[in-house]
């Protein structure tokens, strides 16, 4: 019997010990009941502890918490100004703390089934943003403006959806990228050369796409043609790129930073008539082009991976290359592929840290965010949908904190800073529990006989 990851309702079957109808027949009542596996309860017990001492701890700030919590949903330049939501800071923690140590102790009883982990899950998660922020604006003058919070939380995310989309193409064809780094940090020094050369945006990106494209080839020769260890290579790509883009930062851009380290800045795009919708308008459907692309592509790489010829001999590729190969699908070629797919979004996603924020490159400007893309793609379970959506999680953390230091939350400013990367160690080694990558996922392939 496969074994699940919560237990579920015992099934009821009768069967008889006859022929049914035959003299002496006797019907019996067989209970079949789910066993959880070892990694299971594991992976059950950490997620309860963990989200029972956020609920803990936000019961201990609720007792710390005075006065309201105010909520702006509109800033103060925006046309149709929409009401500031007041809450009472006490009360909104406890009840999210109460919140929280339900769902939490709902996971270390092993009652929950169905959809009702996920559904726990989430409202815990929802639970402990709500209090945390309620806790931290509680009788502060300057209310937390949302809408700042929600724009900069898709700008962030941006590079971190394309990030976690080049990952999730490498992963699923059996070839494990932590280049991303790496990748994001030369597609950013090639926009930011370009683009100030040339001046425009449109060459900027095409340029971003090759470095990325050139990067993630190295990645695939090495370990694709040449068997490398594939988290090795990726590491020693990582090191390369900060070598190569610092040495020729030094040498060539610095000393010449007006021509060739003042590259032009993405604008805001606002489509007509939606971003003129109360609230959701300014930020959704008012942002830069970066941004566009990366919610086409999170629907792009969904439709290439799911519902192309070439997707399903990709996850064949990742999960049993052996047996595709048998079939007759070239496993080399199709990983080729898919790396170098995968390198033009990663690409892109470079590109934001030049042309699509600050229009100028310096060293190392990347800082992490290549491996909080890998994050989010392990908690996105290697899934394009499911993997971005963690990575506008990590961006949601990343401008919580810089919003928070803006409002004068009374917690020093080094903590601030080191809660995003705080929030990825949290949920990939605690919450999100054991992830199943594809079965091939960093195993090399030898074709027999060669």
């Amino acid at each position: 019997m496969r074994a699940t990851k919560y237990p579920q309702s015992p099934v009821v079957q009768t069967t008889s010990s006859a022929a049914d109808g035959l003299p002496g027949a006797h019907a019996e009542e067989i209970v079949l009941r789910t066993t959880e596996s070892a990694d299971a309860r594991r992976s059950r017990l950490t997620t309860g502890a963990l989200v029972t001492l956020f609920g803990l701890l936000l019961l201990v700030l609720a007792v710390k918490t005075t006065g309201a919590s105010h909520f702006a949903l509109s800033d103060a330049f925006d046309t149709v100004q929409l009401p500031t939501i007041t809450l009472p800071g006490m009360a909104t923690v406890l009840v999210c703390g109460l919140l929280t140590l339900l769902a939490g102790l709902g996971y270390l009883s092993g009652r929950l089934h169905g959809k009702l982990p996920a559904i726990a899950g989430t409202v815990a998660a929802l639970a402990v943003m709500v209090g945390f922020l309620a806790w931290a604006v509680a009788g502060r003058d300057l209310p937390f403006p949302v809408t700042n919070q929600l724009n900069g939380t898709l700008a962030i995310a941006t590079p971190l959806v394309l990030g976690s989309l080049a990952g999730v193409l490498c992963e699923r064809a059996g070839v494990v990228n932590v280049a991303i780094e790496g990748q994001f940090l030369v597609a950013a020094f090639a926009a930011g050369v370009v683009g100030s050369v040339t001046k425009s945006i449109p060459m900027a990106l095409v340029a971003a796409v090759i470095a990325g494209v050139l990067m993630a080839a190295l990645l695939a020769l090495f370990t694709i043609t040449y068997l490398v260890d594939q988290v090795v290579m990726g590491v020693v790509i990582n090191l390369f790129a900060a070598g190569i883009t610092g040495f020729l930062f030094d040498q060539l851009v610095q000393p010449q930073s007006t021509e060739l380290n003042s590259a032009p800045q993405m604008q805001n795009i606002a489509i007509p008539g939606l971003s003129k919708i109360p609230f959701f308008g300014p930020v959704l459907f008012n942002q830069t082009a970066l941004a566009y692309i990366a919610v086409a592509s999170v629907i792009l790489v969904w439709f290439l991976v799911y519902r192309t010829k070439w997707g399903l001999r990709v996850r064949a590729v990742g999960e049993h290359p052996k047996a595709a190969d048998t079939v007759g699908i070239n496993v080399t070629m199709t990983r080729w592929s898919s790396v170098l797919m995968g390198g033009v979004f990663a690409g892109l996603g470079g590109a934001f840290f030049t042309i699509g924020s600050t229009g100028s490159f310096s060293k190392d400007m990347t800082v992490g965010n290549g491996f909080i893309a890998l994050a989010a793609l392990i908690m996105g379970r290697y899934h394009p949908v499911l993997a971005p959506l963690m990575a506008l999680f990590f961006g949601f953390v990343k401008q919580m904190a810089s919003q928070l230091s803006a409002v004068g939350v009374e917690v020093p400013s080094q903590w601030l800073l080191m809660l995003p990367y705080l929030a990825c160690i949290i949920a990939v080694a605690g919450l999100v529990g054991r992830v199943r990558a594809p079965a091939a996922d960093g195993l090399p392939y030898v074709k027999e006989g060669h």
